[in-house]
This record gives C-alpha cells, sequence and structure tokens, in this order.
C-alpha cells in the first residue's frame, strides 16, 4: 500500500488553550500520568501537533494575558501588575494583537 501523504494545510492551525494557575504537570501528555489529571483529550492533541516544553510565566495574570495577546514584555505595554476593572491603564489601540498580526494569513 502507498504510503499515506499528509497535505500541508494553506492557513495555519492553531490552537490555545489558556488556563489559570495550571502548571505543566497536571496535564498528562507531559508529566505522563505520574501527577495531576488525566487530560486523554489534550493528550491526543499534543500527540497530533506540537508540544513546548521551555517557557516563561509573568508575575502577575494582567502581565501575562498583556504579553500573549501582544507578543510584548509587560514592561513595553506598561502592564505589570494586576489590572483593576476601570483602570485607565491597558492596551493602547496601536498595540498588535497577535490574532490581528495572523489574520491575514
Amino acid at each position: 500500500m502507498p504510503e499515506k501523504v499528509t497535505q500541508i494545510p494553506k492557513t495555519p492551525n492553531i490552537l490555545v488553550i489558556w488556563g489559570d494557575d495550571i502548571g505543566i504537570n497536571n496535564l498528562s501528555c507531559y508529566s505522563h500520568g505520574v501527577m495531576g489529571y488525566r487530560t486523554p483529550n489534550i493528550d491526543r492533541l499534543a500527540k497530533e501537533g506540537m508540544m513546548f516544553t521551555d517557557s516563561y510565566g509573568e508575575q502577575s495574570c494582567t502581565a501575562g494575558r498583556a504579553s500573549f495577546i501582544t507578543g510584548q514584555s509587560g514592561y513595553r505595554t506598561g502592564l505589570t501588575k494586576v489590572g483593576v476593572p476601570g483602570s485607565p491603564i491597558g492596551l493602547s489601540p496601536e498595540d498588535p494583537t497577535v490574532a490581528e498580526l495572523l489574520k491575514p494569513l
């Protein structure tokens, strides 16, 4: 039988799973069932896709989310501490987002 040929998609297929207060060992694809939870669906996605083993986390959720959305450090966005609802500090309209940059692809 001929080998199955995988076609490369024309557009990127990106899935982001975002969770608060989750560690790498909470996912069974990383901990190999030694600790954490059983996450069979995430394990399947990890097996079929790409896994990242090196990461850095910001010191607050606001800084981390802003960094992820823009690809910029908290010092560049000015969002280094936990944000307060209604605060005048936030992302500027000029700050590009990863989603905006990927959309043309």
